[in-house]
C-alpha cells in the first residue's frame, strides 16, 4: 500500500508535529509521503516545517506564497509534486485522525471506488466537534449539493478523503480550484467517478481557529452554479 498525503495548513504551529508523528505511528511499514503545504502561515510555522523536514525523510514542504490564501490551489501545488497512484487529503487541525488511512487505502481497493471520503453524518447525526451554525449551514448546503448533481455522498464538504490521482490528471483543466472545498470540485468534475463513504469521528480542533466564514461559504456557492453551467452547456 502506497499514498501520497496532502497537508494544507494556515497557521496550525501548534498541530502540525503532532499530526506527523500520528501519520508515522498509524502508518508504520506503509510505503507513503507526506507533502504539507503552507499557505502563508504568519504565527512560526514556517520554523516548525523546517524542523520537521530534517526529521522525516518521507517529508515535503511547499511555501506558497500568493497574497490570496486558497485551500484549494495549496492542494493543487500539492497533486502535483505527489509520487503515487493514491492521494490522500486531510487538515492539519488534528480533526482527521490518521488511524483511519488504512482503512480508507483497504476500501478503495476492495471496492475499485475513485474516491474514499472519512464522512460526518452531518445531516441525521449531531457532530459535537462543531457549532450549532456549522452544522446547521452544512445541513442545507448538503441537501442543495445533492439535489443539484445527485447525492454521490452523505458529505460532500469532507476535507478528509482517498482518490485516485489520475481523476485529477485527467479533468485538471476543467476544475474550479477556488476556495475550500476541493472534494466536491474533483468529485462533480464526472458523473461517472464513484464514492464510497466511511463514516468516522471527527475529533476537537485542540488549538488554533476554524477557517470557516461567510467568504467561504460564498465562493462554495459559487462553485455550485459554475458546475452547474458545465454540465448544461455541455463541458463536463
Amino acid at each position: 500500500m502506497t499514498v501520497s498525503i496532502i497537508i494544507p495548513i494556515y497557521n496550525e504551529k501548534k498541530n502540525i508535529s503532532l499530526l506527523v508523528k500520528k501519520i508515522k505511528s498509524c502508518l508504520n511499514k506503509m510505503k507513503y509521503e507526506i507533502l504539507i503545504v503552507d499557505d502563508s502561515s504568519n504565527d512560526g510555522s514556517q520554523k516548525i516545517l523546517v524542523k520537521l523536514l530534517k526529521q522525516y525523510k518521507n517529508l515535503k514542504v511547499i511555501f506558497r506564497r500568493d497574497k490570496i490564501r486558497d485551500l484549494s490551489k495549496s492542494c493543487r501545488d500539492g497533486f502535483e509534486k505527489t509520487s503515487y497512484k493514491k492521494i490522500l487529503v486531510m487538515d492539519g487541525d488534528l480533526q482527521h485522525n490518521p488511524k483511519y488511512i488504512k482503512q480508507m487505502i483497504k476500501i478503495m481497493k476492495e471496492s475499485n471506488s475513485d474516491i474514499v471520503i472519512g464522512a460526518r453524518d452531518l445531516v441525521n447525526t449531531r457532530v459535537k466537534s462543531l457549532s450549532f451554525y456549522r452544522q446547521f449551514a452544512s445541513f442545507f448546503l448538503i441537501k442543495f449539493i445533492n439535489l443539484i448533481f445527485g447525492k454521490k455522498t452523505i458529505d460532500p464538504m469532507s476535507g478528509f478523503f482517498l482518490f485516485k490521482r489520475k481523476i485529477y490528471k485527467q479533468n485538471k483543466k476543467l476544475l474550479f480550484l477556488k476556495g475550500f472545498k476541493i472534494l466536491a470540485d474533483l468529485m462533480y468534475i464526472n458523473k461517472k467517478i464513484s464514492v464510497t463513504d466511511l463514516i468516522i469521528k471527527f475529533d476537537y480542533r485542540i488549538k488554533g481557529k476554524s477557517k470557516l466564514n461567510y467568504k467561504i461559504l460564498y465562493i462554495l456557492l459559487k462553485f455550485i452554479f459554475f458546475r452547474l453551467f458545465q454540465r448544461l452547456s455541455g463541458k463536463i
